[in-house]
């Protein structure tokens, strides 16, 4: 007698694939955050919370940077411009409104994803080095726009004070850490999502070849403009809690050579292909960064990440991701 073997109905497979791609790492990004806050206050080291608040910086900047870089595989050296548009409407709103830093980050995510969207429809339609070379005119366009204009200070720069922090986070620099963390997740999230996406399998496609992607129907012009402005708004959201953080701003800390390398740096060394390598290059980089600085100097930290970003890209090229994915199939 034949059997009828039993169907999983539609349904349930749907809430399991939302279940495994959304509501799981919402769960462990909740838990990622308080795991964060109750071991910083177990160490209850001030200059902690700011060391973390930098390496959660260059997670942000990595992950958005990679959506385009990464996914696309279209390199973009104009980091500096729209982490500076961030900053410089956090500067804008500390001499006019001063509202909450919440939604200045919400408005700087508008204001450089604006931009993004613009620079990608004047930039995208150029391919490779061609590309890159343009993205860095931006930065460099944007340095002297901002060099001049004396309201933010000019070229003299202007000096931010910090506000009270929130009662429950006690001090500001607790509070940057938290700003940025919640942040960073939803960066991530947020990349992850994408790869997963009809918008990142597009991306794919369009990285390992354009015109036979535009061949297949493929809306290349369209989803390389989603990416930069998903990419933008996401740097720019990075650049408007770093006002509060150095306490001092200037085209010089702004268009900073150190945070322009790191962001193109650690997804290159991490892994370009997935979300996870801009992180796991984010924080192994960045951590290395802060200990060379306090132990050594800063400029030891810079020289550290270019001679690790020429050992990859010469022996490792996938990064960290690739180099356990080959060891992995090795010993499968």
């Amino acid at each position: 007698m034949n059997t009828i073997e039993p169907t999983v109905p539609t349904w349930a497979t749907s809430r399991s694939r939302v279940a495994r791609r959304y509501l799981i790492p919402l769960t462990a990004s909740v838990l990622i955050v308080l795991f964060g806050f109750a071991l910083l206050d177990w160490i209850s080291y001030e200059y902690a919370y700011l060391a973390i608040y930098t390496i959660l910086q260059y997670v942000v900047l990595a992950t958005a940077w990679n959506i385009l870089g990464g996914y696309a595989g279209y390199v973009n050296f104009g980091v500096a411009g729209f982490f500076a548009l961030g900053i410089y409407t956090s500067v804008v709103n500390y001499k006019t409104l001063q509202l909450p830093l919440p939604v200045i980050i919400i408005i700087a995510g508008i204001v450089a994803g604006i931009v993004g969207l613009g620079m990608g429809y004047l930039t995208l339609r150029l391919r490779g080095v061609f590309f890159s070379i343009a993205t860095l005119a931006f930065a460099v366009v944007l340095n002297t726009v901002f060099n001049n204009w004396h309201f933010v200070g000019g070229a003299r720069g202007v000096p931010v004070l910090r506000p009270d922090a929130p009662l429950f986070f006690g001090t500001y620099p607790r509070y940057l850490f938290g700003v940025l963390l919640v942040l960073a997740v939803a960066a991530v999230l947020i990349a992850r999502a994408v790869e997963y996406s009809w918008l990142g399998r597009g991306l794919a496609a369009i990285r390992d070849d354009e015109l036979a992607a535009e061949c297949s129907g493929v809306p290349a012009l369209r989803l390389k403009l989603m990416a930069t402005t998903i990419s933008g708004a996401l740097m720019g959201m990075a650049g408007a809690p770093f006002p509060y953080y150095i306490t001092y701003i200037d085209p010089a800390s702004a268009f900073s050579l150190t945070i322009a390398v790191n962001t193109v740096a650690m997804p290159v060394i991490g892994g370009m292909t997935t979300w996870i390598g801009p992180v796991i290059g984010a924080v192994m980089l960045g951590s290395l960064q802060q200990i060379t600085t306090v132990t050594i100097s800063s400029a030891l930290s810079l020289m550290l990440v270019g001679v690790l970003l020429v050992v990859f890209v010469a022996l490792a090229p996938r990064g960290i991701v690739g180099v356990v994915k080959t060891l992995r199939e090795r010993w499968a």
